[in-house]
């Protein structure tokens, strides 16, 4: 199965991440962890918005038209560039809906982050985590059908690890999530960083 996440923190190297850290204000070890806890949520929010057929479709057309992944292609200046938070804000409402602000906050007291600098880490990776998708997508010619069947194991996969977090797309989430986080952010970026 691919592991879109691992693809994506794959692609956020030590000089990706101070540049995170330097956009948020923030030290590299929290925007690390932050990272950790953040792409899973992503995929986790795609994959509950694709079980629907028409969420499924929804997506694929979106892919198609706007995350060829390109993106990718140079990830330091896509970070740099203005115009990647400003994409990522306008996914983030379709993604997360209603649930954008309490997500950032869950992921914030895992990391250490404030409230708004994890809403734009999330604004940040959300084009990273479709770009990802989509040059998926093409390189496997998946339909509608098959990206739902993608994303529904990456859900599964980042559900797992997520823990309490995962629970804040579907109930209000009031436990305490700042372990399962850690862990999950740790368990993610070991293979990406040195320990």
């Amino acid at each position: 199965m691919n592991d879109i996440a691992g693809m994506v923190i794959g692609m956020l190297g030590s000089g990706e991440m101070d540049q995170l850290s330097s956009q948020l204000g923030v030290d590299s070890a929290s925007t690390q962890k932050a990272v950790g806890a953040a792409v899973p949520m992503l995929l986790s929010a795609l994959g509950k918005n694709a079980a629907s057929p028409q969420g499924a479709a929804a997506l694929l057309g979106a892919l198609r038209r706007d995350h060829d992944g390109s993106v990718l292609d140079n990830v330091s200046t896509a970070l740099s560039s203005g115009s990647l938070g400003q994409d990522g804000a306008g996914i983030l409402g379709h993604v997360l809906g209603s649930k954008q602000k309490k997500v950032a906050a869950g992921i914030g007291q895992a990391s250490g982050l404030t409230g708004a600098s994890s809403g734009q880490l999330l604004a940040l990776l959300a084009p990273l985590v479709l770009g990802s998708l989509g040059k998926t997508q093409r390189e496997d010619g998946l339909d509608a059908t098959g990206l739902a069947s993608l994303l529904s194991g990456q859900r599964a996969q980042a559900n797992a690890g997520l823990g309490g977090l995962a629970g804040l797309l579907d109930m209000d989430g009031d436990g305490d999530i700042t372990d399962d986080v850690v862990k999950l952010g740790s368990k993610l970026l070991g293979g990406f960083f040195g320990r």
